[in-house]
């Protein structure tokens, strides 16, 4: 029998971002590739660090990381300490396709782009003692009776064990996106009754579409949300705000259960989506269909980004008045980040604007790993933290609450999640400058207080008829 140890890493700055965050998920993408272990033939071991230390003093045959660019440091460091102790590492995952040189001298065995199929042919030669150094995946797998995800090898809670894909891929391209450079491009989908049912093998009632876009075929998207509407499950998925402009779909993804969507709006400029080649988002667009998601009583989880070539220090106060004028109930704040081999990457470097070689500054929330054009690293990590404190403060949550009238007290919930992750940001930029302004500050509320305060206003808010309709 194998010994094969299979971790989900996340270091260290990034936990502590998740272990304050009330609204977590698990990650799907080592549950879903255990599954392909024979049972017969490896004794799996199955560590999310987000929840479980690295059993070091352990010993296995075989140690499989799933690496991500901020995480990549992190996993040469794991790999090294196995590889000491005698076992044979692999790697895979986005940071592994997009830089093979790079990860192949970290690492036994290396699997390049998608895993359905070079993963399971992978684990069948190095148990017959045959492996080979490099697997790439030369064209998308099908997607197509795919095993479910070993949830059960996680030390987990029920309500931390549920996420499903039905699609993969995304038809735009974003400038600082790197889908395209990860998986195949070509947007494909799972058989709908395959989706079904591994939704209904989901012990939770709360689950997560992991996919990165489940709105883009439409058709597909309506036909899924109409068969899993009987489960009664309770659900969130990313899509594209454009594709949210369906009044039917909206209606389906209502019946079907969906409490909030995420959608990368980015900016509230249009120059800055521009910048970021999202020509599919339109400002002028943005409230007509924000009302449409509210008025079905789905909340918006808003995806920020700023660091846009186009954006100044002004940028932080406009998005905070557009935000709580629009009523968006909540949102994933990130610092441009430019991932290698994407087009903004190759812009940057070739201007002599990437300032760090450290891949753990690439985490798009506690350091700015190029030169911003109109405004220093401090203005622009500074902005960021401003923003944060200033949009999960309890009276921008009224404020957007009021505009967006839904679900009150999930809607609370979430927002007190996120502002418990984004108290406390250590890490500081990268250059400094002399440049930086100061932005006005507010003492924190304590967490306690918040409770009570936030909780009386939803109630308030709640009895006055402050519902979706």
């Amino acid at each position: 029998m194998v010994k094969l140890l299979m971790i989900q890493p996340e270091n260290h700055e990034i936990n502590s971002y998740r272990l304050r965050q009330l609204n977590n998920f698990s990650q799907i993408t080592m549950p879903y590739l255990s599954s392909y272990a024979d049972e017969k033939k490896f004794t799996i071991t199955l560590i999310d660090e987000y929840h479980q230390k690295i059993p070091y003093r352990k010993s296995f045959d075989l140690v499989a990381m799933n690496v991500n660019t901020p995480n990549a440091p992190h996993c040469y460091e794991i790999s090294a300490k196995f590889q000491n102790a005698g076992a044979k590492v692999v790697l895979g995952g986005p940071h592994a396709t997009l830089l093979p040189e790079e990860a192949k001298d970290h690492c036994d065995f290396l699997l390049i782009g998608e895993s359905e199929e070079t993963w399971p042919k992978f684990l069948r030669d190095f148990e017959i003692g045959n492996p080979k150094s490099v697997y790439i995946s030369e064209s998308p797998p099908s997607l197509e009776h795919l095993p479910p995800p070993r949830w059960d090898l996680l030390s987990r809670s029920r309500t931390m064990k549920g996420a499903v894909f039905a699609t993969r891929g995304c038809p735009y391209s974003c400038r600082y996106c790197n889908l395209k450079q990860i998986y195949h491009s070509c947007f494909r989908m799972r058989p709908l009754n395959e989706v079904a049912e591994e939704i209904k093998a989901i012990k939770s009632k709360f689950f997560v579409f992991w996919d990165d876009n489940l709105f883009a075929d439409k058709a597909y998207a309506k036909a899924l949300l109409e068969l899993i509407a009987p489960l009664k499950r309770k659900w969130a998925a990313q899509a594209t705000l454009a594709d949210c402009e369906d009044e039917d779909l909206l209606s389906c993804a209502k019946k079907a259960g969906c409490l909030y969507l995420f959608a990368g709006l980015e900016s509230f400029s249009k120059a800055s989506l521009i910048d970021a080649g999202k020509g599919v988002n339109k400002v002028s667009d943005y409230r007509r269909v924000i009302e449409a998601i509210h008025k079905n009583g789905i909340m918006l989880q808003a995806g920020i980004v700023f660091g846009f070539d186009s954006d100044t220090p002004d940028v932080f106060k406009d998005a905070l008045e557009a935000c709580e004028s629009l009523g968006i109930d909540g949102a994933t704040i990130s610092i441009l980040t430019p991932f290698p081999k994407t087009p903004i990457y190759e812009q940057y470097k070739s201007e002599n604007r990437i300032i760090s070689n450290d891949w753990s500054n690439f985490n798009s929330k506690t350091a700015v790993a190029y030169i911003p054009k109109n405004m220093s690293p401090e203005e622009l990590l500074e902005g960021c933290k401003w923003f944060r404190k200033r949009f999960y403060s309890l009276g921008s949550f009224m404020r957007r609450l009021k505009v967006s009238r839904t679900s009150p007290f999930i809607n609370f919930a979430m927002n007190l999640g996120y502002r418990c992750v984004f108290k406390k940001v250590k890490k500081k930029p990268l250059l400094n400058s002399n440049q930086s302004r100061p932005l006005l500050q507010r003492r924190d509320e304590s967490a306690r207080c918040l409770i009570l305060r936030g909780f009386a206003e939803c109630r308030r808010a709640f009895i006055a008829g402050d519902r979706p309709q």
